[in-house]
């Protein structure tokens, strides 16, 4: 009877250890789960974010019907839920799968779950590469981790986080919400650039684009004259002056269509790029 007991205890281990994973997640939900601000995670702590703060977020990233919302690190999914009731589709992507099975929940109470979905998943190892808006609440080591996959996502795609920034990729907006009392009420907005780097030719010369990810220099050549150049990208569109004449145009892959400020309609076509 007692090598029984001692058995069933055995198994019952290893069974608990099975359900386990590495980092110590239940591989179930527990449907009696409680979160708390500070909850350990894989990459980082959860701490909630006030829900003035999440429409603030999405307000700055001007979230419409139209977008798709994913938020990285979703938590209790109110990022994913507010976005659902703004029309979007939105899908949160959290480690903690008590947390997915606890947004999952919440979604339905709040009647989106037709547009919040929810995986259990690293989101270092999942594709978000289809969002229109990615919404952070990640520290700032997690963010430059992200960076390079964000900086490859379709250009125009809107990035906001709250509190933590890029390193020296500088924020298209940011917005301190000192009405909000908060300890993280510091919002930042980024637009995915178009990508420019290169030699570009256009009818009576080059233009030489050096990018830094929204901000552009380099130069543009005409016969013997070389002017400076001075601009900024927003998604697919690029402003820039040159010898004194403002130019706009739309980025489109290796070409671009625009017209400059004098109503002079100019095209450049890519064939050198650089890093």
């Amino acid at each position: 009877m007692n090598g029984r007991i001692i058995l069933f205890y055995s198994l019952t281990i290893v069974f608990s250890f099975l359900l386990i994973s590495k980092d110590g997640y239940a591989q179930r939900a527990n449907d009696n789960f409680r979160p708390y601000s500070g909850l350990a995670g894989k990459d980082a702590a959860w701490i909630p974010t006030p829900l003035k703060i999440v429409d603030a977020m999405l307000d700055m990233a001007n979230v419409t019907s139209a977008d798709y919302v994913i938020d990285l690190g979703s938590g209790d999914g109110r990022f994913v839920i507010a976005a659902a009731k703004r029309g979007a589709q939105a899908l949160g992507i959290e480690y903690n799968p008590n947390l997915v099975e606890l947004a999952k929940r919440a979604a339905i109470a709040e009647g989106v779950s037709e547009r919040a979905q929810f995986n259990k998943a690293d989101l270092f190892e999942s594709d978000f590469s289809k969002a229109t808006v990615l919404t952070l609440f990640l520290l700032t080591n997690n963010n430059i981790k992200l960076r390079t996959t964000i900086l490859d996502m379709t250009p125009g795609t809107r990035i906001v986080s709250n509190t933590f920034g890029m390193d020296d990729w500088i924020p298209d907006q940011t917005d301190h919400l000192t009405e909000i009392s908060a300890n993280w009420n510091t919002i930042h907005l980024w637009i995915v650039p178009a990508k420019v780097s290169g030699i570009w030719k256009i009818p009576n010369g080059t233009i030489n684009f050096v990018q830094e990810f929204q901000n552009i220099t380099g130069t543009i050549t005409v016969g013997n004259k070389e002017m400076i150049i001075a601009g900024k990208l927003n998604g697919n569109n690029i402003n820039f002056n040159a010898g004194g004449v403002e130019y706009s145009g739309t980025v489109n892959g290796d070409t671009i269509s625009g017209m400059r400020a004098n109503g002079v309609i100019w095209k450049a076509v890519r064939y050198i790029h650089s890093d």
